[in-house]
């Protein structure tokens, strides 16, 4: 059950600075009210760097549904603790989404636009086509989880030293996080860049659920894109991996 708590504390960590950050900016009366893109991707990266810092020797700091996918389709973490792993990300994403709905809420009750709210819990294509949206969460996700895979666990070696918390351990939270900036800044303005199925899938639950003034709609036709285009993307991470041991070995 350890494991899992970090999951759950991970995630919301993740979800309560990622999606804080969006609140700050999109939000009326906030005084970072439209600082901008490059604000959001850079306060999402550190919201990686600091979920996976508090938890990463808890867990291994998955916090992401396709991350775990990926390292259980590579081989390295066992199937049997996928679906818990993954029910525990959902949860801490859901829990993170309504802490950020009570500490922004005198932002979300005067802003006007059902859209700018709507962002702050999940993700939304800027050209509806879902073709090109769920490619670029199969490849914004394909880039992280290859990243994971080829990155942190070659240098941290978790598989020969026994460990079950197979993920990306303390060190690997700058490099993690420095990926995810990375993805925002070049390949994110398509979708919002989710790349993580828990991200989306709880807080648009949550925006479901609240009882916000002047609420978009929830959306539900478009969110099979953001939660499965990271599990394609996971799987193909995972392929591209195991080819290249194999070329290695």
């Amino acid at each position: 059950m350890t494991e899992f708590f970090g999951e759950f504390l991970g995630t919301f960590i993740l979800i309560l600075l990622g999606n804080g950050v969006v609140a700050n900016v999109n939000l009326d009366k906030t005084h970072s009210k439209g600082a901008g893109w490059i604000v959001i991707t850079a306060g999402w990266g550190m919201a990686v760097y600091v979920a996976v810092l508090a938890t990463a020797d808890i867990s291994g700091a998955h916090l992401n549904p396709a991350v775990t996918l990926g390292l259980a389709f590579s081989g390295l973490f066992e199937w049997v603790k996928v679906l818990p792993f993954i029910l525990a990300q959902i949860l801490g994403a859901m829990f993170g989404a309504t802490v950020v709905y009570l500490f922004f809420k005198n932002h979300f009750d005067i802003t006007t636009e059902p859209g700018a709210k709507k962002a702050c819990f999940c993700t939304a294509p800027a050209i509806r086509s879902y073709g090109s949206n769920f490619f670029s969460e199969v490849i914004g996700t394909f880039v992280l989880v290859l990243a994971v895979l080829l990155i942190t666990l070659p240098q941290l070696d978790y598989v020969s030293l026994g460990s079950d918390k197979v993920g990306m351990g303390s060190l690997g939270a700058l490099p993690v996080a420095l990926v995810v900036f990375s993805i925002g800044m070049s390949l994110g303005g398509t979708t919002g860049y989710a790349i993580n199925p828990a991200r989306d899938f709880g807080p648009r639950i949550v925006h479901t659920l609240l009882p916000l003034k002047a609420k978009d709609d929830n959306d539900w036709s478009y969110f099979w894109v953001p939660f499965f285009g990271p599990v394609a993307g996971a799987g193909l991470a995972a392929l591209v991996y195991l080819i290249i041991n194999l070329m290695i070995n």
